[in-house]
């Protein structure tokens, strides 16, 4: 079946950018992008630098996205942002799951369903982030504990949630290790996990956009987005430079 789904390269800047570098990348980024038929560009960037680019991304091709947030709307919670609070600064998607939420802060599978039917409920477009780590590649796990991390999700908020949302799939042994899976490698994880979403929906396995985000930058981005089912990626350090992000999306378009 041929691909009709449009791509979207998602920056993840991470705990990245003093607020005037912030400002510059951002600016460089929307002075050298334009709009595309068939590809979005997306910066994820620290909460505190929302309201300076709500600014910078209004009436530009630019789509802004948050890190993290928390899954209830108000209250007690010290430090947290909630998903609620996104909108009114131009947010419209949101990471859920990021390897890094998992790994350092706790977020278990649960907390991550919890914050995916958040972002829904305020308009937001999750992206589901889910991968395994080397030990679980290494003993052939791979795809369980995809669909283990998928499945959380689907129990909370059904298979037809995902209509709305996007999947980045980042083996976590490839992030910031400089280490990529090959092209074939990830195609192969991507096409099973389409597949295992087409036994319960057929339509949403053929539309929803999964990423690759193993370390995908200017060099490689080019022999991974010709795969049939990788519909972009959420880069990472790439991301922080403006030519190496720019050089990325031109190739999804």
């Amino acid at each position: 079946m041929s691909q009709t789904r449009r791509r979207l390269i998602a920056g993840n800047w991470k705990m990245n950018c003093l607020r005037s570098q912030a400002i510059e990348l951002a600016s460089e980024i929307i002075a050298s992008s334009s709009e595309s038929d068939n590809a979005d560009l997306l910066i994820c960037v620290p909460a505190v630098h929302l309201a300076d680019m709500s600014k910078l991304v209004k009436d530009s091709p630019l789509y802004l996205g948050a890190q993290d947030a928390h899954w209830e709307e108000k209250g007690a919670f010290t430090g947290e942002v909630s998903a609620a609070m996104l909108p009114d600064y131009q947010v419209s998607y949101l990471l859920v799951g990021h390897s890094e939420r998992r790994e350092m802060f706790a977020d278990s599978d649960e907390r991550v369903a919890k914050k995916f039917a958040a972002a829904l409920k305020n308009g937001l477009k999750p992206i589901l982030c889910i991968g395994e780590s080397l030990e679980q590649r290494e003993q052939g796990d791979t795809l369980n504990v995809l669909k283990n991390q998928c499945q959380a999700v689907i129990d909370q908020v059904g298979i037809e949630a995902f209509a709305n949302a996007c999947i980045a799939y980042e083996p976590i042994w490839a992030i910031g290790t400089g280490q990529t899976a090959t092209p074939a490698q990830a195609q192969e994880i991507h096409a099973e996990l389409r597949g295992w979403l087409a036994q319960m929906d057929a339509k949403i396995a053929q539309n929803i956009q999964i990423l690759y985000g193993g370390s995908m930058n200017a060099a490689n981005a080019e022999e991974l987005l010709a795969q049939p089912d990788i519909d972009g990626g959420l880069i990472g350090g790439a991301s922080l430079k403006a030519e190496d992000f720019l050089t990325i999306y031109s190739v999804a378009r």
